[in-house]
């Protein structure tokens, strides 16, 4: 290695007690040359640990330098992703990447293969769309129910027991993100049956390892043209999807005969893709990133 060429550093940011090491695999398959993670950081030090980090390097080292912002709230991590924007003071500016319990790499990689399989299969288009999201007050819920709205789908999150959590959550982030998510809940298969009726998608992005919709439910979709499960853990959240299916009919939705679901290793390998993908262009930027679900969204639907 030359003397005049810096090796690269990864700052990782977390409000948690700990770095997730999924998160650090990520980073040294992306090429960082030193991985340093920060657990228990609190929002107000944020602008003091980037302007540390950008100031120590130089306008060469700079370009060898990015942050990634972790944690599981997603409302904290975009308040972070801001700070340290604004910390920034030019020439010394470096990139960062926010991606909190990996919510917006999975979310943007679940609606990207959806979308996919939309045109591919119905020559239809998320604009328009009814879409309830299960599980959509959870973080990958949440960034999926935003996505898809921001793309056009009429979205509904559903809570399983509060709905003041999912008005709650509709509110804040159409406040924050531009979004219009509307918000309920369903405690009980009636109520999943009366919101499967009326869907064209389903995205399910629920606790894992619990089931969410069984063959009952997905009897009542009438118009129902793709379902997307992020659930890896058995039994998966939707009856008759399997962690491999990428386009496969849906055999209980069977007053939609045209239906096909998606799993969890579909979208979990576009989301490694796209996560390794996000982390490696913070060394190959010109111009400083500042990225989120957003940059997630428009790579992932490169990707697929």
């Amino acid at each position: 290695m030359e003397k005049s060429e810096k090796r690269s550093v990864l700052h990782m940011l977390d409000p948690m007690p700990h770095v997730s090491p999924f998160d650090i695999n990520m980073a040294v398959d992306a090429g960082f040359d030193l991985i340093f993670p920060y657990d228990n950081v609190q929002p107000e030090q944020v602008n003091g640990l980037v302007q540390d980090t950008i100031f120590s390097r130089g306008p060469a080292g700079v370009k060898r330098t990015g942050i990634f912002i972790g944690g599981r709230d997603i409302g904290i991590a975009l308040n972070m992703l801001e700070t340290a924007k604004n910390a920034m003071v030019p020439p010394f500016v470096i990139s960062v990447l926010a991606d909190p319990s990996g919510a917006f790499t999975t979310a943007a990689a679940l609606v990207a293969c959806v979308e996919k399989q939309l045109k591919v299969r119905h020559g239809d288009e998320l604009k328009g769309a009814q879409a309830v999201v299960f599980g959509g007050t959870g973080p990958v819920g949440i960034a999926t129910g935003v996505i898809a709205s921001l793309a056009g789908a009429n979205v509904t999150i559903v809570d399983p027991f509060n709905i003041d959590m999912a008005l709650d959550k509709a509110r804040e982030y159409n406040s924050r993100c531009g979004s219009t998510l509307v918000g309920t809940y369903a405690s009980s298969d009636a109520d999943k049956a009366r919101l499967v009726a009326q869907a064209d998608i389903v995205f399910c992005t629920a606790k894992a390892g619990v089931q969410v919709l069984n063959a009952s439910v997905l009897s009542d979709a009438m118009q129902l043209k793709v379902a997307g499960d992020v659930n890896a853990v058995p039994p998966l959240g939707i009856e008759g999807i399997k962690r491999a299916h990428n386009g496969e009919p849906m055999i209980h939705a069977v007053n939609s005969p045209s239906a096909v679901g998606i799993g969890a290793l579909a979208v979990g390998d576009i989301k490694y893709k796209l996560q390794n993908a996000l982390l490696a262009s913070l060394l190959t930027t010109e111009t400083p990133l500042y990225l989120d679900f957003r940059a997630a969204f428009d790579q992932a639907r490169n990707l697929v």
